[in-house]
């Protein structure tokens, strides 16, 4: 088989390209209502649907995400850019991580820097974050050029063409799937040491406060 991109495999590497995110800039000044909340979400997202009909963001889905301590409840029904900053965050992270892992992810973000809480606000965190993500998009697309051709390479004993396309494509699925459950690993492992670090700072911190109660008697 010639090593030439499918038309199809080829729009979605340019794609990857050209991969963008909702900018700190595009996120509105107001407190937004759900409505006004999913409909941005699904305005900025649109082009990350694999299908037509599916659903980017819900009401449900927020709802869970807030039953879950994944989202602060909104003040007066309304969700503030922190909230949509999380929510953006929650959605990319919800396709490899589970609901249990997000909130173990995101609740020492939130805890330390939602609102007025931290250092730094959450648009500086998103900001340096999409910042790192952009430098390494070209990177990434780079690998799955070469994973492709990998796979062209594969299974030149076959003779029938379509035996020979499914297996290819079979070859290259198999590839990009073995290095997101690599990865998927690491993350686990950092999501783990995370936990640590939180718990360790949280018992830090409370012995301080009974030393502290102690030494004003």
């Amino acid at each position: 088989m010639e090593k030439k991109v499918r038309k199809g495999i080829l729009e979605v590497i340019e794609n990857m390209k050209k991969i963008d995110y909702i900018k700190p800039g595009d996120v509105p000044n107001i407190d937004l209502y759900m409505d006004q909340v999913t409909t941005f979400m699904d305005r900025h997202l649109e082009t990350t649907r694999r299908y037509s009909e599916d659903k980017l963001l819900t009401k449900t889905m927020i709802n869970n995400y807030t039953k879950n301590d994944l989202l602060p409840s909104p003040n007066k029904k309304k969700y503030s850019k922190d909230h949509i900053y999380l929510l953006i965050f929650i959605y990319y992270l919800k396709n490899i991580l589970s609901i249990s892992d997000i909130q173990k992810v995101l609740k020492p973000v939130t805890d330390g820097f939602f609102g007025e809480n931290g250092s730094l606000s959450l648009e500086d965190i998103y900001t340096e974050i999409f910042r790192i993500e952009k430098e390494q998009a070209f990177i990434v697309t780079k690998d799955v050029v070469r994973k492709y051709q990998k796979s062209c390479e594969s299974f030149q004993g076959i003779e029938n063409k379509e035996e020979l396309k499914l297996l290819q494509n079979f070859a290259m699925i198999s590839m990009l799937s073995f290095d997101v459950y690599m990865k998927k690993q690491l993350v686990e492992a950092l999501i783990d040491e995370n936990s640590k670090i939180a718990k360790q700072a949280k018992e830090m911190n409370e012995r301080n406060k009974v030393k502290s109660d102690k030494d004003k008697k």
